[in-house]
């Protein structure tokens, strides 16, 4: 009767690589899932004042010396709110403004308390594309976050 032979190292190293990286990636998917929760919440508060809240949600990247600006066609008339969040316990703390068809930052902003989201409200006086551009503060951690994005409109 033969026996099983030990296995060798590359083997034993290839294991603790990918238990690595699939652990990392768990952490990661974790960290997308409270960005889009906290942004998820930030657009129920607006719902409740009137805003119609869009369906989709954006999250992408975030890294600490480049922001991230997203291109939207905005209509006179309509008053926008947009709830950007990164996780809660991440750290980080994030601003942010529409930039107006000049370029020129716009908009009020409702900071959460702890840095970790904030809510845009900006009525363009004219129809066209606009910009809303995000970044990292230098108060909290720097560093590579997921940011997620939720709109609406009245």
């Amino acid at each position: 009767m033969r026996t099983p032979a030990a296995p060798s190292p590359f083997v034993f190293i290839a294991v603790c690589a990918l238990m690595l990286l699939t652990s990392a990636a768990w952490v990661h998917a974790g960290d997308k899932e409270d960005a889009e929760k906290a942004a998820s919440a930030l657009a129920y508060d607006q719902e409740a004042e009137g805003f119609n809240i869009r369906a989709e949600l954006t999250t992408r990247q975030l890294e600490p010396k480049l922001g991230k600006a997203t291109r939207m066609q905005l209509y006179k008339g309509n008053e926008y709110c947009f709830c950007v969040a990164v996780p809660k316990n991440s750290g980080v703390h994030i601003t942010g403004a529409v930039l107006d068809l000049e370029g020129k930052p716009a908009g009020e902003i409702l900071p959460v308390l702890d840095g970790w989201g904030f809510v845009l409200f900006y009525k363009p006086k004219k129809t066209g594309m606009y910009m809303v551009a995000i970044h990292q503060t230098e108060k909290g951690k720097r560093k590579e976050v997921p940011v997620s994005m939720v709109t609406g409109y009245k």
